[in-house]
C-alpha cells in the first residue's frame, strides 16, 4: 500500500471517526500540522468538526480557510451552528463570508443574525422537517428517514399550510416520530397533527427556552412569529450548547 504523506495517513485515520473525537485528535496535534490535515479535508467533514468544536477553536479554525473555502464549509453546516459562528467573527469577515455563500444559504443566515444570540432566534434552525398537512404519513416517513438528517430533527415533522419552507404558511402543530410510526401510511398529517405544544417567540429569551424543552417529551420547539407562521424550530441540543458552561466539551466546565 502508499502510505502517502504523513498528513494523509493522519486524514485516513480520522475518516471514520465521530467528529468530537477528530476534534480532540486535531486539538493535540501542533497549529501548522492541525492545518496541512484541515487542507486534506473535505468540506463537509470540515463543517462537521466546526460544529462540534469550542467557539474561539471554530473561529480560530475558519479565518485559517481562505475566503471560497471558509464560504464553502459554511453552506455544509448546519444553519443555526453556522450563525453561531459568523455572529464571532469581525463584521467585515461576515459579511465578506456572506456575499461569497449561494443566496440560498446566506439568506436563512441573515435572517437568524437578525435575532438576539441568548433567544429563541439566536438559537433555533430554519431547517427543520417542515410538511404540509395533506402530506401522508408514508410520504413523513420518508423525509425523516434521510440520512443526511440530524436525530434530533427527525424526532417529529412540523405541519403547515403551504409554503413549508420558513417563514411558512400558517403553523398547524407537530406530529412525533412515533405517532407516525403508529399510524397507516395513507393517514394525512391533518388527521394526527397535534396542535397541543404552544409554539414559542423568536424573542423568548433563552432560560425561558430550556425551560420549555425540559416541560416536553420532544427533542425541538417549534417557532412562530406574530402571524403565526413557523420560522425555525430551537433543538435540545443547541439549547445544552449555550447552558453548559463553556469548556464542557473538554471537560473543563466551571466549578
Amino acid at each position: 500500500h502508499f502510505a502517502g504523506t504523513p498528513e494523509e495517513a493522519q486524514v485516513a485515520e480520522l475518516r471514520d471517526l465521530h467528529p468530537t473525537d477528530v476534534v480532540s485528535r486535531l486539538q493535540s496535534l501542533p497549529l501548522a500540522r492541525r492545518q496541512q490535515v484541515v487542507a486534506l479535508l473535505a468540506d463537509e467533514q470540515v463543517a462537521d468538526l466546526l460544529e462540534e468544536m469550542p467557539d474561539e477553536e471554530a473561529v480560530r479554525l475558519i479565518e485559517t480557510l481562505d475566503l471560497d473555502r471558509a464560504a464553502h464549509v459554511l453552506e455544509e453546516m448546519e444553519p443555526d451552528d453556522a450563525v453561531d459562528l459568523l455572529a464571532d467573527l469581525e463584521e467585515g469577515d461576515r459579511s465578506e463570508l456572506l456575499t461569497r455563500m449561494r443566496p440560498e444559504d446566506s439568506t436563512p443566515l441573515r435572517r437568524l443574525l437578525q435575532y438576539d444570540e441568548d433567544t429563541a432566534g439566536g438559537l433555533m434552525t430554519p431547517e427543520p422537517v417542515v410538511l404540509a398537512h395533506t402530506t401522508t404519513v408514508a410520504e413523513a416517513l420518508a423525509q425523516i428517514r434521510r440520512r443526511e438528517l440530524p436525530s434530533e430533527l427527525a424526532a417529529q415533522v412540523f405541519v403547515t399550510q403551504p409554503p413549508t419552507s420558513t417563514p411558512t404558511g400558517r403553523y398547524l402543530g407537530v406530529v412525533g416520530f412515533q405517532r407516525l410510526l403508529r399510524e397507516p401510511p395513507g393517514t394525512t398529517l391533518a388527521d394526527c397533527v397535534s396542535d397541543t405544544l404552544d409554539p414559542v417567540a423568536p424573542d423568548m429569551p433563552l432560560r425561558d427556552v430550556a425551560e420549555r424543552l425540559a416541560s416536553y417529551d420532544l427533542l425541538a420547539l417549534p417557532v412562530c412569529d406574530a402571524a403565526g407562521r413557523l420560522v425555525g424550530a430551537v433543538t435540545v441540543d443547541d439549547v445544552l450548547d449555550h447552558v453548559l458552561p463553556e469548556g464542557w466539551r473538554r471537560g473543563e466546565g466551571r466549578r
